[in-house]
């Protein structure tokens, strides 16, 4: 019988060395779930992740996009292998490590991780605000229902009209409650979509959420603020208590139609 951990530890030793020419780090994590066996590699861009299924006997290779809270948790599936203790052997463990290197080496995979390095790069930010959305969902989970709920119904995502309703009362909540590790994880979730968003996003973030705070959060809120965005919210407030254009929304289409019955 082969030992399980010895085995993954082959798979996951062959990934680490070949996502190392991609800048990749290996994040020695453990599950808390005694059913798996777990690794994570992650640079700036992209996620990649091994996971050995005990009651299942199936290694799975998966991937997903990182943020800047860490992976964005929307993983796909890259490859899957069965791997069985008591009948495989550490060959077995080889090959199964090879495919998953041939997979992560991939034209498609290194073309996916070269993209995403140019899109974060570029000098036109390229968040947009579903993005931004998002990003509020690591101090407010409840947001990824809401969110669905909107993209579900709605063809466009109503940006100003979703952050005003769901995001904005939330954040004045948090703000009252005064915890300074939520204070200071919100500045900097607002100083990063502010530095990497559109021009949407940009004022969202100023002109919807910033303009919502009462003046006696805001030196709080300033303390771990990114420069840019201090002279940005300064300019904003003269703004403050005035009319925004509202949104144009599109009907969502019927899914039947120009369908002939």
């Amino acid at each position: 019988m082969t030992d399980i951990k010895k085995a993954f530890g082959i798979i996951t030793a062959k990934l680490d060395e070949a996502l190392k020419a991609q800048s990749f780090k290996n994040e020695k994590v453990e599950s808390s779930n005694q059913n798996e066996l777990v690794s994570l590699f992650t640079n700036e861009n992209v996620a990649y992740s091994v996971i050995y299924y005990k009651d299942k006997m199936l290694c799975v290779l998966r991937s997903c996009t990182m943020t800047e809270e860490g992976p964005d948790n929307q993983w796909k599936t890259m490859a899957t292998w069965m791997f069985n203790p008591e009948t495989d052997t550490e060959k077995e463990a080889d090959s199964i490590g090879n495919d998953f290197v041939e997979a992560v080496n991939s034209a498609s995979a290194v073309k996916r991780v070269k993209q995403t390095k140019k899109k974060k790069s570029g000098d036109d930010g390229n968040a947009d605000p579903l993005f931004l959305a998002k990003r509020f969902m690591v101090l407010f989970p409840e947001l990824k229902e809401e969110i669905k709920r909107e993209q579900d119904t709605k063809e466009v995502f109503r940006g100003v009209y979703f952050t005003r309703t769901f995001i904005v009362p939330r954040v004045q909540e948090l703000l009252k409650r005064g915890v300074k590790s939520e204070i200071n994880k919100l500045s900097q979730i607002l100083s990063t979509q502010y530095q990497n968003g559109d021009m949407d996003t940009r004022s969202i973030v100023t002109i919807v959420i910033l303009n919502s705070v009462d003046e006696q959060y805001k030196e709080k809120l300033e303390e771990k603020m990114s420069d840019e965005l201090k002279k940005a919210w300064s300019f904003a407030i003269k703004f403050k208590g005035k009319k925004v254009k509202p949104e144009k929304v599109k009907k969502k289409r019927n899914s039947l139609s120009g369908t002939r019955l």
